[in-house]
């Protein structure tokens, strides 16, 4: 018999995670879906997240729990910095100092304890907001990281993580999820959505988001306030 596949999905339940969750079942893994509550302002995104995750059939969903906001820093943790409505110029106040790392240091423990070989996360260089830690050049250190830092990377540097959506625009990923027939109407990406999960329609997600769906010749589903 052949061994299954298993895979560690970063997952937030907004547009980019929804797509690489439905490509990596596309292709015959078996999805171990890890999201975060870290004191996140946009936290109802998890409700999609608990919603799509169910509606998929993973065989695990993880909800980790973390307090970003002790460290703060960004428009997302810290109530107290304004989300812009607008474009701005070099990293923007909605970084999360290290979430990524967190984030992908946490979902590399996991791997090792399902005995899975590869971690994927939906982080793009194209269609992004300006994050370091979107980066392929950082994906490919964390990497190396991770086989220096584990028992299987030691053993068998074979730790992969696995970035599908790196060098597609947003247009390209919304074709991507379609085809795989994605329901875009389920996912929460706004910064500041309200309780009821509809979108603010003015933050930078909202923005690239809209455009995504404009440009791929597509009716946006999302729901606006």
């Amino acid at each position: 018999m052949s061994k299954v596949k298993k895979a560690v999905v970063l997952f937030s339940g907004g547009l980019d995670s929804t797509t690489v969750l439905a490509q990596v079942q596309a292709a015959g893994y078996e999805c171990y879906a890890m999201s975060f509550n870290y004191s996140q302002r946009h936290s109802v995104e998890l409700n999609a997240a608990k919603l799509i995750a169910k509606q998929s059939g993973v065989k695990e969903h993880k909800i980790i729990e973390l307090d970003l906001s002790q460290i703060g820093g960004s428009a997302l943790t810290d109530t107290s910095l304004e989300i812009p409505d607008h474009e701005t110029s070099g990293i923007p106040i909605t970084y999360v100092p290290a979430r990524n790392t967190i984030f992908l240091s946490i979902a590399l423990g996991w791997a090792e304890v399902i005995g899975s070989n590869h971690i994927f996360v939906g982080v793009n260089a194209v269609d992004y907001s300006g994050y370091p830690d979107c980066r392929p050049e950082y994906i490919a250190a964390f990497e190396q990281m991770a086989n220096l830092a584990t028992r299987v990377g030691v053993e068998e540097n074979s730790l992969k993580i696995e970035t599908p959506l790196i060098d597609l625009t947003k247009a390209e990923i919304v074709r991507l999820g379609v085809g795989l027939g994605v329901d875009y109407s389920q996912t929460v990406s706004c910064y500041q959505a309200d309780s009821d999960g509809k979108a603010c329609a003015a933050c930078e997600s909202c923005r690239l988001r809209k455009q995504g769906f404009r440009d791929a010749g597509l009716e946006d589903p999302t729901h606006y306030q």
